[in-house]
């Protein structure tokens, strides 16, 4: 019987019918294969073992099992992992770890309460949901995304959750309510407009409030949205997310805006691959969740100066990370919230008509008329113009718009190669490289991959016997998992050992005797080869201290080796 919470939901929880809810398996022998939403690829490298109830990719050599697939998936910490995996596999949390209950899965409960509790009062106000329907939310939306109410009282959020059973302090820490400096407890959010914030598995963990027009003063924020918490963390978290990532997938696109009524009108106009940031700066977090996706964007942020600066630095960031951006411009509106609402037809032209991220800022900086490089703001303009250029990945595209800024300007392609490349990219590096591809493949060098290749050509044939010889042309931790493979055992304490196993299990395959004799000689010579570097090191080492007994000995070895 399994002794934790962990070691049950494996037992309960069959990785390969998890993954086909994010993956199209495919069956190879005894295992699946799949591309791999890690990297992107065009060949399927990604395999999953039932048998072992792992999973590895070959293209970037990560694995793991159901619990390390789930958090890089989402993007999420183990607490919240096994939260939704115990779910899943119907294990009370609360239960048999009141621990991890207490410090995550309560968390999630307030909010779930909370916003329970503003969705009752936007139905019981009337003057609320004549708001929310004026901004153009359709019924549907509302009940959809959960869009609630908050009252305007200082204190009826947190007397609601108390008497529902829960503590003050856990109320704070949720980021529902704050302290005075007289240590009173008051509601962070009073007469507003609740947008819940879901993770990527659709649990509330936070709110944007948009506060009513009748309680708005001047000296509130418009938006406010809930603290960072063990739940609820900004950079990570994209809007709408867990709704439009599927639909993101299949249009291998998606359209980034910046609030959560542009993502709502946009929805509700029928473009459902749309994410907002939720008026927070884009980060890496938020790019390298997209890339599991896509690398195509749509960029449209609000029309004011803000919101234009904000689509700026989104643009470098992505562009910086090896995305294709477009923008799309709603001239004659404010934001795409109020385009979607005010005409639907043209929000959709706009987008399917997106401009390429380098013509947006040639019309930008560079408007028509003839341009003259002596005029200083013209320079100025020009200079912008190759920042962002500067800032593409791509070798091919950069020349190509080089070669366009040329062709505007008048001013050679050398030349603006030689200005461009006295500035400095636009997109912060330490962002780029937070969102690029995985880690560096692990190199194993030609030893070991003959190793990998013998031992699993041994396990498909269940054929150990015969075999001892290999043994001895082993390096390291292969000889004992050629042990452990011959007694029948697939799995090992030492994650070491185990990273090597599940590779080698993942390598089974049909092959011929021809074929395993060759490895076997291979692996026989690579076995020579750095024997006598060994050897040859010892010798210099005892000549150096004088040791003529182990000279004589190495040399003796040295000289018994066969040729290669």
């Amino acid at each position: 019987m399994a002794s934790t919470p962990v070691e049950t939901i494996k037992e309960r929880l069959d990785i390969a019918d998890f993954l086909k809810g994010y993956l199209q398996l495919q069956p190879a022998g005894k295992n699946f294969k799949a591309l791999c939403p890690f990297h992107r690829e065009k060949t399927p490298s990604f395999m999953v073992s039932p048998e072992r109830q792992t999973w590895h990719c070959f293209g970037c050599n990560i694995g793991g099992d159901i619990f390390a697939f789930l958090m890089r998936y989402e993007n999420i910490e183990f607490g919240e992992a096994l939260k939704v995996l115990a779910e899943k596999a119907g294990v009370e949390l609360r239960r048999v770890s009141p621990a991890e209950y207490k410090h995550i899965g309560l968390l999630y409960d307030i909010n779930e309460k909370a916003k329970e509790f503003f969705k009752r009062e936007l139905e019981n106000s009337k003057s609320a949901k004549e708001y929310v329907s004026g901004r153009g939310l359709t019924l549907e939306t509302i009940k959809e995304f959960e869009i609630g109410l908050a009252p305007s009282g200082s204190e009826t959020l947190v007397l609601h959750l108390i008497n529902s059973g829960f503590h003050p302090d856990d109320i704070l820490r949720a980021g529902l309510s704050f302290k005075t400096e007289r240590g009173l407890q008051f509601d962070r959010f009073r007469g507003r407009i609740m947008f819940p914030i879901h993770n990527h598995l659709g649990k509330v963990i936070g709110f944007t409030g948009r506060i009513l027009p009748q309680f708005d003063d001047g000296k509130s924020g418009k938006y406010v949205n809930s603290p960072e918490t063990p739940i609820f963390s900004k950079s990570k978290i994209l809007y709408g997310f867990w709704k439009s990532k599927n639909f993101i997938r299949d249009a291998k696109l998606a359209f980034l805006v910046e609030g959560q009524m542009d993502f709502l009108m946009s929805w509700q106009a029928g473009l459902k691959n749309v994410v907002a940031s939720s008026g927070t700066a884009l980060t890496g977090d938020h790019l390298r969740l997209l890339r599991r996706l896509t690398d195509q964007l749509v960029v449209s942020f609000d029309n004011d100066e803000a919101g234009r600066e904000a689509g700026e630095r989104a643009i470098d960031l992505a562009e910086a990370a090896d995305f294709g951006v477009k923008v799309a411009v709603f001239h004659d509106y404010k934001d795409p919230a109020d385009a979607a609402f005010s005409d639907k037809e043209y929000f959709l032209k706009i987008i399917g008509n997106a401009k390429p991220a380098a013509e947006f800022y040639f019309e930008k900086y560079l408007p028509g008329g003839k341009f003259d490089v002596r005029d200083r703001e013209n320079f100025r303009n020009l200079k912008a113009v190759l920042e962002k250029i500067r800032n593409v990945t791509s070798p091919v595209l950069k020349s190509f718009w080089l070669r366009e800024l040329s062709k505007r300007t008048g001013v050679g392609e050398l030349t603006l190669v030689e200005e461009m490349e006295r500035g400095t990219p636009t997109g912060k590096k330490a962002e780029q490289e937070e969102i690029s591809e995985p880690a560096a493949v692990k190199k194993f060098y030609r030893r070991e991959i003959l190793s990998q290749r013998c031992l699993a050509w041994m396990l498909h044939k269940g054929d150990f016997g015969g075999t001892e010889e290999i043994f001895s042309n082993l390096p390291g931790n292969y000889r004992e998992i050629f042990s452990l493979l011959k007694d029948g055992v697939r799995r090992s304490d030492d994650p070491a050992i185990d990273e090597l196993l599940n590779i080698i299990v993942f390598q089974q395959r049909e092959a011929s005797t021809e074929e395993f004799e060759t490895l076997k000689v291979e692996l026989y010579k690579e076995y020579l080869k750095e024997r006598r570097r060994e050897l040859t090191s010892i010798i210099k080492e005892a000549e150096q201290s004088n040791d003529q007994k182990l000279v004589d000995k190495a040399m003796q070895e040295l000289d018994n080796l066969p040729g290669l």
